[in-house]
């Protein structure tokens, strides 16, 4: 894959990650204007991040550092990818099937050991009720996942990308026209089209895997060598995504012991995660299998010049939305989430979080940057002691700050705790040689895309206090807002193209080349 077709392939997925967080954003906004932060909002948080634990877990992190690097290979060297993927297939159902009947009967358990908070208060036993509901999830996602992952790896992004969008219809269509059609509460509507939204996202790609000839079916388990190969790569991977899960759980137990905390933090956390998504997500995605191609072919110098321009990419599109979030939280939360059951008290608190959130930011992104390097050489151990540093200053800042600063630590550890994963990969790529080194072109623009952000923060900053009246009103929030991403998106157009951070006509030139996936 050409650098210029890397790009195009983060666009696709960027776009389709960038539709699906808009509609979660949205989802997120009905669900804090329907039901609040409160005891059901915080059950519904516990309960929905069950399911998508144990996703990371098995399905994104194992399958995404062990599947795909050995997909991809096979499919390059024409070695019976389907019979691969099939196997595969075959033996993450079977796992998901017994962990799913086990986390339903064992759910107050699991409870108590992602919420402890919530023992002796209504919240325990709504978020049991509301996870037995949801965690049947897994199987459907993991499998998707799975899939998925088998698509991206024969240059088809598009499906995969748009799966998740189902979710977010869903959700939406049913908090907005399923109480008033069919009766019940907005919170029975919210929880019970999860399951649903499972089906639709595996019927989705499965048609689109189809439709590119990989006919994966289902069959018996078999323990093939390839699948001991991959049981042992995939261990320390989902190890790995394990622990980074477990970061944000210590964060949830810390949070579980304040009121609304659970709430608050969830609704920081998803404004964090629109930019991470539609950047990092996509980046990782393309790049993990374009730099196993790459390494079975020997193409180092293509290698490290795919990688160093996803990385520019990364940071150009990140690091101004960082500024932005540590510039401009309050107006940010003010606008999207005051409204219904969700209070100025409510927005205050979810600022603060936003923009410790926002300090991370780029650490986060550059994550899903630089584990590509390791998985493509099928090295899933190095990155899994990393997370195991970083889920101990993790654990450690969460619960010693909590004492002093209350539910702000989660916060402020998983920042804190993103950039110490950041380092840790950076300085283990040392002994790779110059492919896994970004280039002197990097670097360059790397200072200038940073001084094109701080640019435009001062400009934002400027820019709040004129718009403030305006912010303050009920009627004109939502234009002074509009207002004011405008005003951030000119100036650093102007100062990055000014100071050379990039090129608008190298954005141009992509889009007018980029291919359908």
């Amino acid at each position: 894959m050409k650098p210029i077709r890397l790009i195009s392939g983060i666009l696709t997925v960027g776009f389709w990650t960038l539709a699906s967080r808009v509609l979660g954003l949205v989802r997120d906004i009905l669900i804090a204007t329907v039901i609040g932060p409160g005891p059901l909002m915080d059950a519904f948080v516990a309960a929905f991040r069950l399911p998508n634990l144990f996703r990371r877990f098995f399905a994104e992190g194992a399958f995404n550092a062990a599947f795909v690097p050995m997909f991809s290979k096979k499919f390059e060297a024409g070695e019976d990818p389907q019979g691969f993927a099939r196997d595969a297939f075959s033996g993450l159902a079977f796992l998901l099937l017994i962990l799913t009947a086990l986390a339903m009967i064992f759910m107050p358990l699991l409870v108590w050991a992602t919420a402890g908070g919530f023992a002796g208060d209504e919240r325990f036993d709504l978020t049991t009720a509301f996870g037995r509901i949801t965690f049947p999830y897994i199987l459907t996602i993991s499998l998707a996942a799975l899939l998925s992952g088998a698509l991206n790896a024969v240059g088809r992004f598009a499906a995969a990308a748009a799966a998740p969008v189902l979710l977010n219809i869903l959700i939406v269509s049913g908090l907005t026209f399923g109480q008033g059609l069919f009766g019940g509460a907005h919170i029975e509507w919210l929880i019970w089209t999860i399951p649903v939204a499972g089906l639709a996202q595996l019927t989705l790609v499965w048609v689109a895997a189809e439709r590119a000839g990989l006919k994966i079916r289902p069959g018996r388990p078999r323990l093939t060598d390839d699948m001991k190969r991959l049981t042992r790569i995939a261990i320390p991977a989902a190890l790995a995504g394990g622990v980074m899960q477990v970061n944000l759980l210590v964060g949830q137990q810390v949070a579980s012991h304040f009121e609304k905390a659970v709430s608050w933090l969830y609704n920081a956390d998803r404004l964090y995660q629109l930019p991470l998504g539609v950047v990092g997500i996509a980046i990782g995605i393309v790049l993990l299998p374009d730099l196993s191609r790459r390494l079975k072919a020997e193409d180092h110098v293509g290698g490290r010049m795919a990688f160093s321009r996803a990385g520019e990419l990364s940071l150009a599109l990140t690091v101004p939305c960082a500024v932005a979030l540590v510039v401009m939280p309050l107006p940010l939360v003010s606008v999207l989430f005051e409204h219904g059951r969700t209070g100025p008290e409510d927005s205050r608190a979810m600022a603060i979080a936003v923009a410790i959130y926002g300090v991370g930011l780029p650490a986060f992104v550059l994550q899903k940057v630089l584990q590509p390097v390791y998985f493509a050489r099928e090295d899933t151990r190095s990155p899994f002691r990393f997370a195991v540093w970083s889920m101990v200053v993790n654990a450690v800042a969460a619960i010693g700050l909590a004492p002093l600063i209350g539910w702000l630590a989660p916060a402020i550890a998983t920042s804190l705790a993103g950039w110490t994963m950041v380092w840790q990969l950076a300085r283990g790529t040392r002994g790779m040689g110059d492919v896994a080194r970004f280039d002197t072109r990097f670097y360059k623009r790397a200072g200038r895309i940073v001084a094109a952000s701080a640019i435009m923060g001062a400009a934002l900053f400027g820019a709040e206090l004129l718009l403030a009246p305006w912010l303050a009103t009920a009627g004109l929030r939502v234009l002074a807002l509009l207002l004011l991403i405008a005003v951030g998106v000119a100036v650093y157009g102007v100062a990055g193209q000014l100071l050379g951070a990039f090129r608008l006509s190298e954005f141009r030139s992509i889009v007018r080349r980029r291919k359908p996936a």
